[in-house]
């Protein structure tokens, strides 16, 4: 099957752009034959858009532009892994969540990030208090991670001790000094599952992402390293049998 990964460019603050991007991109990788589709962290919203609109707007899941993707996505037979902000209607805490929506239209499950920043970009975010896995067809269970979740081994441990068939996960996380080192791999060593990372790029209010890479990870070794200075939707096929991929071989189509 097809898989595809939105290396998106969100900016920050402005939720109605984003909003038609990610409409445009999830259509663009359904026309290209894309079953299963996954964003970046925050692509709604960028990463750092707090100063700019605040967290006002952040209201339980699913909105109306939330359902809008469900029904986009049931048109286009689709499964979307998309990362959107939620609060939670009984805590009334808001969440840096990623929703699985399935191929019908139905949230089929969600995963809250667990290791969020205290301070900062991420410290609206409350850390999630579970971890399980999430039915989806044909892997039958995906474990989701979001971005920093790699830093901790019991979180994809966890998943794959649950009956998680692979790893997704949604990051925004910029190259340098506090970039990815090696997480992700170590997350493929110590579970024996794949991991398909989907990053973002372009530019941000206080970190830039325009070299950060999208990433398919198994057994500690990088299969593919995608990157793009502006948004881009990457497809990789995928056999179902091996878990692994079919070809080295990718597309990419420029938004």
């Amino acid at each position: 099957m097809r898989i595809a990964l939105l290396h998106l460019a969100p900016v920050p603050g402005d939720l109605t752009q984003n909003r038609r991007l990610i409409e445009r991109a999830i259509t663009t990788a359904a026309r290209s034959g894309a079953a299963c589709i996954i964003t970046p962290e925050l692509c709604i919203c960028g990463y750092t858009f707090t100063d700019t609109i605040g967290t006002d707007w952040i209201i339980p899941q699913p909105d109306p532009w939330m359902i809008r993707v469900c029904q986009l996505a049931a048109s286009l037979q689709v499964t979307v892994f998309l990362s959107h902000p939620e609060r939670d209607p009984q805590s009334n805490t808001l969440h840096n969540t990623v929703f699985v929506i399935a191929s019908d239209g139905a949230i089929a499950g969600t995963h809250r990030k667990i290791n969020t920043l205290k301070t900062g970009s991420e410290s609206w975010s409350t850390p999630g208090g579970q971890v399980a896995p999430v039915p989806v067809q044909p892997f039958n269970h995906v474990g989701i991670l979001i971005c920093a979740d790699a830093f901790s081994p019991g979180i994809a441990q966890s998943l794959a001790d649950q009956g998680a068939r692979m790893l997704v996960s949604s990051a925004a996380w910029a190259p340098g000094f506090h970039g990815p080192n090696g997480e992700w791999e170590r997350c493929t060593q110590d579970t024996g599952l794949p991991l398909l990372v989907c990053n973002r790029t372009g530019p941000d209010k206080t970190l830039d992402f325009t070299a950060a890479e999208s990433v398919v990870i198994k057994d500690g070794e990088r299969l593919l390293t995608l990157s793009s200075d502006r948004s881009t939707v990457f497809t990789v096929d995928w056999n179902l049998q091996r878990q692994n991929l079919a070809t080295t071989q990718y597309q990419h189509i420029a938004l």
